[in-house]
């Protein structure tokens, strides 16, 4: 239901002339091309990888359009804010044309450590994720359906992902981490506005169709009481609180798949450190991590 006069469908060449229905109407595919924005746009949503958001972002703003660019390129350009709406919307307000959307595994980790960190500030994150074969896109998907038939394909992966799990997201790094966890680490000193926290990531690829899982462990300035955090992120927009170990409620992939919420629950303490907490922590990585995420910002800046 986002409100809309015009509504133009860009893309390669490859694809120009198909059509894309929505809402009820055909809208034919267009070719992208530097001349694409002459026309009165006020958004454009980009989700064609970062070598065409390198090239077309720039273009668009120069134009007056606002993009909002869902690829890599511009998240720690320190003139671009990486927002998710839940947790550092202000940040629109000094955008220059473009809005970055932050990775998805990075997204739905800071909608809920966002009102801990505002409460009892956050001393150190240790991040350990499963996250789903969609994001890599048809051919993760393609690996682990025909992995599972018995069909190794690996098209997306170096290993077979069915009956796997891969501690292996993008490329490696000198460092030894891989861009994905990096990703992690810097934005989310980023988004939360804070260079201090002290964080580490391990990702791994998981054989499971949509949604990330995370565990996200979690050492406190102050002290607090479970009862509370339970209270603080269930009241928090865009989180829903699950967890009732005793009648087996916790978040799961599946059930978050095809909703917008951040699933928390398994809260508990972690005993090893003054000031520790453990969540568990799921979200459809294609619409919160993504799609979503980025909607929500068009409606922000519509606001």
């Amino acid at each position: 239901n986002f409100p809309f006069e015009n509504l133009y469908i860009m893309a390669s060449a490859k694809s120009a002339g198909t059509t894309v229905t929505f809402k009820g109407k055909d809208y034919v595919v267009e070719e992208l091309t530097e001349n694409s924005f002459d026309k009165p746009i006020d958004i454009a949503l980009f989700s064609a990888g970062g070598t065409i958001s390198e090239k077309f972002a720039p273009i668009a703003a120069a134009k007056g359009v606002v993009v909002v660019d869902n690829s890599s390129a511009w998240r720690m350009n320190k003139e671009v804010p990486l927002v998710v709406p839940e947790v550092n919307p202000e940040d629109i307000k000094w955008n220059k044309g473009i809005i970055a959307n932050p990775n998805c595994s990075t997204i739905q980790a800071v909608v809920p450590l966002k009102p801990l960190h505002d409460k009892y500030g956050i001393k150190r994150i240790v991040y350990s994720t499963y996250q789903a074969v969609s994001g890599t896109g048809v051919k993760g998907i393609k690996d682990l359906e025909e992995g599972l038939r018995g069909n190794d394909l690996n098209q997306a992966y170096p290993h077979p992902i069915a009956g796997n799990c891969l501690p292996h997201i993008d490329v490696f790094l000198e460092n030894g981490y891989t861009k994905e966890e990096m990703k992690m680490i810097n934005e989310t000193h980023k988004i939360l506005g804070d260079d201090k926290i002290k964080i580490t990531a391990t990702t791994v690829r998981v054989p499971v169709f949509d949604s990330h899982s995370e565990s996200i462990n979690i050492e406190l300035e102050k002290p607090f009481e479970i009862e509370d955090i339970k209270k603080l992120l269930a009241e928090f927009p865009g989180v829903v609180l699950q967890d009732d170990p005793d009648n087996n409620i916790y978040p799961l992939a599946r059930e978050a798949a095809g909703k917008d919420e951040v699933f928390v629950g398994r809260i508990r303490r972690d005993f090893s450190v003054d000031n520790g907490i453990n969540l568990w922590v799921v979200a459809d990585n294609i619409r919160k991590g993504a799609a979503t995420n980025t909607v929500q910002i068009a409606e922000l800046l519509i606001k």
